[in-house]
Order: C-alpha cells, then sequence, then structure tokens
C-alpha cells in the first residue's frame, strides 16, 4: 500500500467522522438561541495531556505521534498486557507472541483483542488488520531479515512503531541482534508505561500503573533476602537450555531478592548453555519456566522437572534432588508488568515453611 493510498477500512474510518461531524453541525443548529450547547466530550477517556505532534526518542529512532493512534497491533505479550492495563483494548486490532495466558485481570479485556498468532505474525497478517500502529517488546520482530517487518518498511505503508526501551541500549536492539553492557533496571519498564500512555493520551493511567506496580514491589520485597543463595534461570529447550544471563530481566529478580545468578558473567539475555556447564554451576535455586506454548521441548512445567530428575547428568544436582524449584510464567521472567507476580512469588517461596527454601542460606 502506498502512503497516500487508503485502506477499504481507513477509507470507511475517514467518511464515517466526516458524517458525524456534519450530524454534530445539523445539531446545533437546531438548538434555540436560549439553549445552552456544551462542548462533546473527548473521544479518548483519558485526561487529554498529550500535545500533538508528540515526538520520541525511540531506541535511537524519532517517532513523531501525529495523533493518539487508533488502530495498534502488540507484536508481544509484554506490550499487550501494557496496552489492557491502560484501558486500550478497544484500540488493539491485533496481537500476537504469547508465552502464558493473559492475567486474570485483563482476561475480559483481552477478549476485545483479536489474536493474530500465537508467536509472531507474517508481514501479511499483520497488514490485513490494517493498524495505524505497532508496538513490540523485542526488536527482534523488526529485523529485515527474519523478522515480522522493518520500522522502515512500517513508516514507507504510514504505520508508526514502537520498540520497548527495555530491549534498547541507545540505538541497539538487544534482541535484534545486540548485546547488553548495563544490568537492565525496572526505569526502562516504567520508561515504556509512560511513554505507551502518553502516545494515547492516557498519563494519568500510566502513572496509575506505575505506582500500582512500586508499591506491590515494595510490598514483596519487604524483609526478603535470599542471602547470596545461587540460581539459575531455564526459560526453555531440554535440548540445549536457554538460560538466564546477568544482565537481564530474570536476573534483575536475583538481585532484586538477593540472589546471585550463576550466569551473572554472562551479558546474553538468555543464552544457550550446555547442561554439562549447569551441573558445574551447582545452582542451589533453579528458577523454572513454566511456559503455555509448544515451541521447545521442555517448555511446560512437567516436562522440565522430569528431565531435571530423569536425566543422569541434571539429577546429579542437590537442587534436582531437594526439588529447589521456583516455578515462573515466562511473562515473569520477561522485561514486563508481569515481573512483580515473579516477585510475589519469589517472595511466598521464600517464607514457605519447610523444604529447601527454610534450609541453610
Amino acid at each position: 500500500m502506498k502512503r497516500d493510498q487508503m485502506s477499504p477500512s481507513q477509507s470507511l474510518r475517514r467518511a464515517f467522522g466526516f458524517t458525524a461531524g456534519a450530524l454534530l453541525l445539523v445539531a446545533l443548529a437546531g438548538c434555540g438561541a436560549s439553549e445552552v450547547v456544551e462542548e462533546p466530550p473527548a473521544q479518548v477517556a483519558g485526561e487529554g495531556q498529550t500535545d500533538y505532534p508528540l515526538t520520541l526518542d525511540n531506541c535511537g529512532r524519532e517517532v513523531v505521534v501525529e495523533n493518539a493512534p487508533q488502530r495498534v497491533v502488540s507484536l508481544d505479550q509484554n506490550s499487550t498486557e501494557i496496552l489492557l492495563s491502560l484501558g486500550l483494548e478497544g484500540r488493539i486490532v491485533g496481537t500476537a507472541s504469547w508465552t502464558d495466558p493473559v492475567l486474570d485481570s485483563l482476561a475480559k479485556a483481552n477478549e476485545q483483542a483479536p489474536r493474530l498468532a500465537d508467536d509472531a505474525p507474517t508481514y501479511e497478517v499483520l497488514l490485513a488488520a490494517d493498524p495505524d500502529f505497532v508496538t513490540a517488546s523485542f526488536g527482534r520482530h523488526y529485523k529485515p531479515e527474519g523478522g515480522v517487518a522493518s520500522r522502515d518498511r512500517l513508516g514507507e505503508t504510514g504505520i508508526g512503531s514502537y520498540l520497548s526501551p527495555t530491549d534498547c541500549e541507545g540505538d541497539l536492539s538487544i534482541n535484534g541482534g545486540g548485546t547488553r553492557t548495563t544490568p537492565l533496571t525496572l526505569d526502562s519498564l516504567y520508561q515504556e508505561i509512560r511513554e505507551l500512555a502518553e502516545i494515547f493520551d492516557v498519563q494519568d493511567r500510566g502513572e496509575g500503573l506505575v505506582a500500582d506496580l512500586e508499591a506491590r514491589s515494595a510490598a514483596a520485597l519487604d524483609g526478603v533476602d535470599l542471602d547470596g543463595r545461587t540460581v539459575a534461570f531455564w526459560f526453555a529447550d531440554t535440548r540445549t537450555p536457554y538460560i538466564a544471563g546477568g544482565l537481564g530481566s530474570a536476573s534483575l529478580l536475583a538481585r532484586l531478592t538477593g540472589m546471585e545468578n550463576v550466569y551473572a558473567d554472562v551479558d546474553d539475555d538468555w543464552p544457550a548453555v550446555g547442561w554439562e556447564s549447569l551441573v558445574e554451576q551447582e545452582p542451589q535455586i533453579i528458577v523454572l519456566g513454566d511456559l503455555q506454548r509448544d515451541r521447545f521441548p521442555g517448555d511446560r512445567l512437567d516436562e522440565k522437572i522430569a528431565f531435571l530428575q530423569d536425566d543422569p547428568l541434571t539429577s546429579t544436582l542437590d537442587a534436582v534432588r531437594d526439588e529447589c524449584f521456583i516455578v515462573l510464567h515466562g511473562a515473569e521472567m520477561n522485561p514486563s508488568i508481569r515481573y512483580v507476580d515473579g516477585l510475589e512469588k519469589i517472595r511466598a517461596w521464600a517464607q514457605a515453611p519447610g523444604g529447601c527454601a527454610a534450609g541453610e542460606r
């Protein structure tokens, strides 16, 4: 589609806007001189604070938003749940790349959001949803080769785009082929929430969401200190497991709760390591990703536990023999609003009586 051409649905929306405006003028003309005519309420149930056009520096790219987007596609569960938490379900025309069921509190809102694909959609499927804006948590979706579509290609069709700051260092996308040099912090996630709220003109909702996450985090961390106990985070795959490196979101959970990631010296977010390497590290705790998908062998929790206990090598670990497992959803190990659910689960595990949680630390 050329930049100056409109799809049928875009033409229909423009025609509807003209018709609605004409009807409003007719209604106003019919009012008597003594009648007080009030301004109609804003179309967005937000705060009306964004000064458009809005210009943002997004991962080294200048993003100009002329008006609040009306038709957004979210390419990752992380960004989808932020949009739903901001009350924007009516603007979502497509979601993709899910690792887990949506948060229970967002389930009803999510029913309004069409799912384009469980994993990444094709470019054609994306275009068929007729978006005017696309968000992503991971830059791999924007790779020119192997991604859904590059941001330049989207821009050529008049579609705006946004990438989560949690995936960026300057103009480098971590999941688009880069490597972190500094540890991820919660500030990047809060920046994403605030910027999306500004883009969609619902800033007060964004501040409310950040305040809620901060309050829950403080409560989850109150009195919790695992005192340097060593930990490994296993996301997926029994063949060559994806284990958390030292600078990403899973390692952030370890730092916040006083654990020491056994792969703290590895820069990649989720390096594929060998089982011999993991056994050599002898983690005292293993965090298992309970992924509700079947993309890799060992995505699901029962498969992970069965593998660890049956494999001649991994079954020698004390953490496996003692079942020192913390179970988190994949989304809780990713840089998302679900991090706080991860903290709450770690707190519950740490405070559980008996078992390895109560052992020597």
